[in-house]
């Protein structure tokens, strides 16, 4: 058997998630199916960097999956690519060691979160951008984010009912940018790992500071106090982006 590992886009809208559950319509569901075709109707296993939510979108989620034997891997792309759904997009494929597994290897995450803060909204971004029509401080925000970097306990920012005991991560890079040309706020978000619904979690939060219904300091107590309760909504998932993922070499 052979490894490959590939770089995958999709638009989340129609998905129930990345990973396959029974009687929804999910990415690996899909993938799998295809890989079916193309090897002889035989069972292929895809395996996941990350388990995107319903709704998520990703431009850069990086899978592996084995095949009998070595293949062109520029065919392979294109096959795979060609006879997926129109809203998945095998974007590279290369073949890899045995020993690789996407999520498991050593990997920084880099996820974007759009917020269409235009009035009235864009409706041209209603699957792809999550609509905020309030009064916003960018500059509230900007100070607010620059907390999140470096090593935390992330515990405030996690959704209630996650089985992941350890919830310390480490973000290297925080930020949020006006596009004004778009109405669009991005946020970006870079670490070793996130909780499930993290992102979603401070994005609501830093919108609650930028509309000055919460202290620039609440992200400080959120993560000394460890309070899911003191930190905003979770945002809604049309705006959030798996953007990147980089592997130690």
């Amino acid at each position: 058997m052979t490894r490959y590992k590939a770089i995958i886009s999709y638009d989340g809208y129609d998905f129930s998630g990345f990973q396959r559950q029974p009687q929804a319509r999910t990415v690996q569901e899909e993938l799998e199916r295809t890989l079916q075709r193309l090897n002889s109707g035989k069972e292929v296993v895809v395996h996941g960097a990350g388990r995107t939510d319903s709704g998520v979108h990703a431009y850069g989620q990086v899978i592996h999956f084995d095949l009998p034997g070595s293949r062109d891997v520029e065919k392979l792309r294109f096959a795979l690519d060609t006879q997926s759904p129109e809203d998945i997009d095998v974007v590279a494929i290369e073949q890899v060691a045995d020993e690789f597994h996407c999520r498991y290897a050593k990997h920084q995450k880099t996820y974007e979160f759009l917020v269409d803060i235009g009035r009235p909204k864009n409706p041209m971004m209603r699957r792809y951008a999550t609509h905020f029509p309030y009064e916003l401080e960018l500059e509230q925000m900007q100070k607010a984010i620059s907390t999140l970097v470096g090593t935390h306990d992330f515990t405030g920012f996690t959704a209630s009912g996650t089985a992941v005991e350890d919830k310390v991560r480490t973000i290297t890079e925080a930020r949020v940018e006006l596009d004004s040309k778009q109405n669009l706020l991005i946020f970006t978000f870079t670490g070793n790992g996130f909780l499930y619904k993290q992102v979603r979690n401070m994005v609501g939060t830093l919108l609650k500071i930028g509309n000055n219904r919460m202290p620039v300091e609440q992200v400080e107590r959120i993560l000394q106090e460890k309070n899911r309760q003191l930190a905003g909504p979770t945002a809604a998932p049309n705006g959030l982006y798996l953007k990147e993922i980089q592997y130690e070499e």
